[in-house]
């Protein structure tokens, strides 16, 4: 989702706070699996958008991203060359489509934020692999949000992967702080900016780390819907994002699929 970010800077844990988003993260990931498997070639959007509303509901949560103005829905769904903030209407899934799945919620005022992308049908070898690869290279980043280190830190890893494949990076997205609002500073970005070094991680931050990538140009634009972006070229898309715990031993996903 792209909105505004505000100040997300903590000096030491807050007790209350993390383990409110450490419930809604486990609460989330449930969510996330559950929202995989009932994905089936067939599936209209709206069906997807539906059970994300009853999931999250019946778990005793709200939906996150119907906080933001403007968007009514608890899930941005796209597929294929779509990157983000799809509007879950007016399509299905098709055998061989890449589908991309982001998904919050609130949990004691604390938000929480995971994306999956995955493909639903028959597919190539090289969309296994951009998917597998995507993947990894989330991890990496991840393995990088650590005391001491920077938001650059994180960002090289998930440029670094990407160049590796020679797959685009998205540069006019970013991943994001996360906590009493779904968008907060500080931006993580996918490509390295100089002054993201300043940007140090401290002990009981919280982030939602994503990486957006295509296979071709990563240039984005604009649906007439003033909603979803999708590439320029056409070219695949895809985007992996789970909400991360900076702690003294290292990074903590909140958000794993379960």
């Amino acid at each position: 989702m792209l909105v505004q970010h505000r100040e997300a800077l903590f000096t030491d844990m807050d007790t209350q706070k993390i383990d409110a988003m450490k419930e809604g993260g486990r609460a989330l990931g449930k969510v996330k699996g559950q929202l995989y498997s009932f994905t089936k070639v067939g599936t209209r959007f709206e069906e997807i958008e539906a059970e994300a509303q009853r999931l999250i509901k019946a778990a005793g949560y709200t939906p996150s991203f119907s906080t933001v103005p403007g968007y009514d829905w608890a899930t941005c769904i796209m597929k294929n060359d779509e990157m983000c903030h799809g509007i879950p209407q007016k399509k299905s899934v098709e055998d061989g489509d890449v589908l991309t799945i982001d998904v919050g919620l609130i949990n004691k005022g604390y938000h929480l934020d995971t994306t999956m992308t995955f493909a639903v049908g028959s597919i190539s070898e090289e969309i296994v692999q951009f998917l597998e690869r995507g993947q990894r290279i989330l991890d990496d980043a991840i393995g990088k949000a650590r005391l001491g280190n920077s938001v650059y830190d994180i960002s090289f890893a998930m440029e670094k992967g990407l160049k590796k494949y020679n797959y685009g990076a998205v540069y006019q997205l970013t991943g994001h702080g996360i906590g009493k609002e779904l968008h907060m500073d500080p931006a993580v970005p996918c490509v390295t900016q100089r002054s993201d070094k300043r940007k140090k991680l401290v002990v009981g931050q919280t982030l939602a780390i994503e990486v957006m990538y295509t296979s071709g140009d990563p240039y984005l634009v604009e649906d007439t819907d003033g909603w979803t972006y999708r590439t320029e070229d056409g070219s695949l898309s895809g985007m992996f994002e789970e909400t991360v715990l900076i702690t003294k031993s290292g990074p903590q996903v909140m958000t794993k699929t379960v």
